[in-house]
């Protein structure tokens, strides 16, 4: 593999960090191309276990350069957080493993305040947003209305930049919400607390990735959320607000004449859903209950309950068509250990017809999941490290969605940790 994403194939928490986290072994650099702070990459390593917002989940390897590429929605002030927190349990961040775009956009404490009133606006229409500021960074972003990272080495050019930007904000702020303005004297500061400190890792990073690929160093590309979440792609409106695909990659990471070599989509062995929206194949009451107990399903980034399902094959061959995905890692196979009998979602009835397609955003809502069961294994695999050691139940599980999607599945997890897991 030289140049390789892992990818979410539906709606995010799918478990890309731990995959990052693993395969980075093999690589040289690894990227974040799109997506902020409003989601989490859980990573179990010998260095204990940490929720990644930011940060690439290559940052634990020695050796790796990681890369926030010009896609990222970069928020100084919780990527400070994150690397003062990484640093303080022992792990090296420093301008030789972490490099930042200069292109990159700066998510302004504006961006999380919006966020937040427009989700109290839309009472119990809202989208689920975490409110870390993401759609008001992006719809920001393409007005061309933010702060490139670079700009903090040309103070004086910057301020009158940021100076024309709040006095546009302000209007939005105090005359359609009724909010309190934001003064220069604050953003100053601010600046001063959390951009200046970020300042040496800001650099080119197209010309760093174009060194490394003329060197011949293996990049692998980390998405944010999943397939189900693309902005053009996904359960819209109910998606983030960048572009969750493989495809962006390039583009995303500061070099758009790459070509990548290999896809790698991640599949959790059954369906979780952080946020609002149709989610077809959603569970409820005691069964949902019992799964959600037993894989934790909590947000990384929220801590609030994830909605739970059995796999959805319908969703999950659209992930994988979206995502062009070349090999599948199927996570949590352990967590269904406990069951005697493990539901399936097998096709949508959408307007009284079975389908296999994925339906347009307005007829999710009216689809119905038909549920087929498959015999569990009823035994802990945790411990389990070889294919053929897999229950025969076990095995067939993980063929048949390999069937139905599609995609060889080359990697099965069965724990969080790195070396809980089997490859094929």
């Amino acid at each position: 593999m030289k140049n390789c994403a892992i990818v979410g194939i539906n709606w995010g928490d799918e478990g890309k960090g731990r995959m990052v986290d693993l395969l980075t072994e093999e690589f040289d650099v690894v990227v974040r191309y799109q997506g902020g702070g409003n989601a989490g990459h859980t990573v179990v390593n010998e260095e204990g276990k940490f929720a990644l917002h930011l940060l690439p989940s290559g940052i634990f390897r020695p050796g790796v350069l990681n890369i926030l590429g010009n896609g990222v929605a970069l928020d100084p002030e919780n990527l400070w957080a994150e690397m003062e927190d990484l640093t303080s349990k022992g792990i090296s961040i420093t301008p030789d493993n972490l490099k930042i775009s200069n292109r990159a956009s700066l998510l302004l404490p504006w961006h999380r305040e919006l966020d937040a009133l427009e989700e109290l606006r839309l009472a119990d229409k809202k989208y689920g947003s975490t409110k870390q500021g993401i759609a008001p960074f992006y719809s920001d972003k393409y007005q061309k209305k933010t702060i490139l990272a670079g700009e903090l080495f040309y103070p004086e050019e910057m301020r009158a930049h940021l100076e024309d930007l709040l006095e546009w904000k302000n209007l939005t702020l105090t005359k359609v919400y009724g909010a309190d303005p934001h003064s220069m004297e604050d953003l100053e500061k601010w600046m001063s607390d959390f951009c200046d400190r970020i300042k040496p890792f800001i650099c080119d990073t197209g010309e760093v990735l174009k060194k490394a690929q003329n060197e011949g160093k293996r990049i692998l590309f980390e998405a944010q959320l999943g397939a189900l979440r693309d902005l053009d792609f996904g359960i819209f409106p109910y998606t983030t607000s960048s572009n969750t695909t493989a495809a962006y990659a390039p583009i995303g990471s500061g070099l758009p004449s790459l070509k990548l070599t290999d896809v790698i989509g991640v599949v959790k062995a059954y369906s979780t859903c952080v946020g609002e929206g149709p989610f077809v194949c959603e569970m409820f009451g005691e069964e949902a209950d019992k799964l959600r107990e037993a894989g934790f399903e909590y947000g990384a980034k929220t801590g609030r309950p994830r909605r739970v399902g059995p796999i959805d094959l319908v969703a999950t061959r659209y992930g994988v068509e979206v995502q062009g995905a070349t090999k599948i890692a199927l996570t949590k196979l352990d967590v269904l250990s406990y069951l005697e009998e493990i539901p399936v979602c097998t096709h949508y009835i959408v307007n009284g017809k079975l389908t296999d397609k994925f339906p347009f955003p307005p007829d999710l809502s009216e689809a119905k999941p038909m549920i087929e069961y498959v015999k569990g294994w009823n035994c802990d695999i945790s411990k389990v490290r070889r294919w053929a050691e897999l229950p025969e139940e076990a095995q067939s599980y993980v063929i048949m969605i390999e069937d139905a999607i599609g995609c060889p599945i080359s990697y099965v997890s069965v724990g969080p940790e790195r070396e809980s897991i089997i490859l094929r």
